[in-house]
């Protein structure tokens, strides 16, 4: 893997918890698929720039807003233990820390449903 130290990278992006369905197809309007199982992970395209970033070696932060629960508390974690600074990371009370609902099908085909919440807070002075 090739090492990026002595880079600094901001990342300006979403911060969400990922609720990723397993289904043997994705559901069609109005039908009821039964997953195989479910797993809960961190997300959010501008979290998993900085932690790619980070874990490549690049002095990294991530500007971004998430919420004052236990979703937001995982992300800010979590990217801190990827070597991404957090100190412009945004905490709110006035909305939750986005989610992502993915289901994937057998084939690795995906559809992906998002709350944005926290992350619709983030303003221009937080950057």
């Amino acid at each position: 893997m090739a090492r990026v130290q002595g880079r600094r990278v901001i990342v300006v992006g979403s911060a969400n918890a990922d609720l990723v369905f397993h289904s043997p197809s994705l559901p069609r309007p109005g039908e009821t698929v039964v997953g195989a199982d479910l797993s809960t992970s961190q997300g959010g395209k501008g979290a998993n720039q900085a932690a790619a970033a980070g874990r490549l070696g690049a002095d990294t932060w991530l500007v971004g807003c998430v919420g004052e629960d236990v979703h937001g508390r995982a992300a800010v974690a979590d990217l801190q233990r990827f070597n991404v600074m957090t100190d412009f990371v945004a905490t709110t009370t006035a909305a939750p820390t986005g989610v992502a609902a993915v289901v994937v099908d057998g084939d690795a085909e995906n559809q992906i449903v998002v709350a944005s919440g926290a992350n619709a807070l983030l303003r221009p002075e937080h950057v």
